[in-house]
C-alpha cells in the first residue's frame, strides 16, 4: 500500500455504502429488451492487488446467478499490471470459464493505467451497448483531467462507471469519485476487513446491469438484511 495511508474510517463506510446504492438508483437505465446485459469488469492487477483479487473470483458465479433471472450477463475481464501490460478477455456468460481465466492471472508492480480501462470501454460500447462499467482498484498515477474527459463520454454514452476504491487515500479518492460522477456512476469505498460488503455490492451492480434500477430495488427485498435496508430507503428516496 502506498505510504501516508490513514486506516479506514468505519462508520464512513457504511454512509458510503448508503450512498453508493442510492446513487445506483438514481443512474438512468437503458432499455435491455431480451438482451443480456453486458459488464466490463475491470481491475489492477498490480502488486498490492492479491487478496482482493481472490475476493472478486469467489464473487463471480454469485455476480452471474443473480443476474440469470433478469436475462442473464456477459463479463468482459479487464486488468493491467506490470510495464504498460493491458489484457481484455472475451466476453462470456460463463462463471466457470470466468474463474478459471482470473485464477491464471500473475500480478506485477507497475503503474496505473485507468485511462486505458475507461477508452476500452468506450470502444466496446461503441461497437455493442455496455450497460456497466466496474473498476476495483486501490490508487492512481494519472492526469485526472485525461481520465476525466474519458468518464464524460461514457456518461455521454450513458455507460456508468461503479468506482470501488479499496483503502483510504484521499487524494486516490477524490480522482476515483470524479470519474464515477461524470460518467453518472457511483463510487465506494472499502478495506480488506470488509469482503461481504463487496461481495453484496458488485452483486447488486450485476443485478442492475442486468436489468436496471427496478431490479436492483427488488434484489434487495429479496436478499432482506442490510442490503434490503439500504434499497429501501432508496425505494422510499431517503
Amino acid at each position: 500500500m502506498p505510504d501516508g495511508r490513514k486506516p479506514p474510517r468505519h462508520k464512513n463506510t457504511s454512509n458510503s455504502v448508503v450512498e453508493f446504492l442510492q446513487r445506483v438508483a438514481v443512474t438512468k437505465e437503458s432499455s435491455q429488451g431480451h438482451h443480456k446485459g453486458r459488464l466490463v469488469f475491470a481491475m489492477d492487477a498490480t502488486a498490492s492487488r492479491g487478496a482482493t483479487w481472490d475476493h472478486a473470483i469467489d464473487i463471480q458465479s454469485e455476480m452471474f446467478s443473480e443476474a440469470s433471472t433478469l436475462g442473464g450477463l456477459d463479463v468482459q475481464l479487464a486488468y493491467y499490471k506490470g510495464f504498460g501490460e493491458f489484457n481484455v478477455s472475451s466476453w462470456n456468460s460463463n462463471a466457470a470459464t470466468m474463474i478459471k481465466l482470473m485464477s491464471s492471472v500473475r500480478f506485477a508492480s507497475g503503474r496505473t493505467q485507468v485511462q486505458r480501462v475507461l477508452l476500452h470501454t468506450l470502444d466496446e460500447t461503441k461497437k455493442k451497448r455496455v450497460n456497466a462499467l466496474v473498476f476495483v482498484g486501490d490508487c492512481m498515477e494519472e492526469n485526472i483531467d485525461l481520465l476525466a474527459d474519458a468518464a464524460g463520454q461514457l456518461g455521454l454514452l450513458g455507460v456508468p462507471a461503479f468506482i470501488f476504491q479499496e483503502g483510504k487515500m484521499d487524494s486516490v479518492e477524490i480522482s476515483f469519485r470524479r470519474i464515477a460522477h461524470l460518467s453518472g456512476g457511483a463510487y465506494c469505498q472499502f478495506d480488506a476487513a470488509s469482503p461481504m460488503k463487496l461481495r453484496e455490492l458488485l452483486k447488486a451492480v450485476a443485478v442492475y446491469a442486468a436489468g436496471g434500477r427496478r431490479a436492483m430495488i427488488e434484489y434487495g427485498v429479496r436478499k432482506g438484511g442490510d442490503i434490503f435496508l439500504l434499497t429501501n430507503q432508496i425505494d422510499r428516496g431517503q
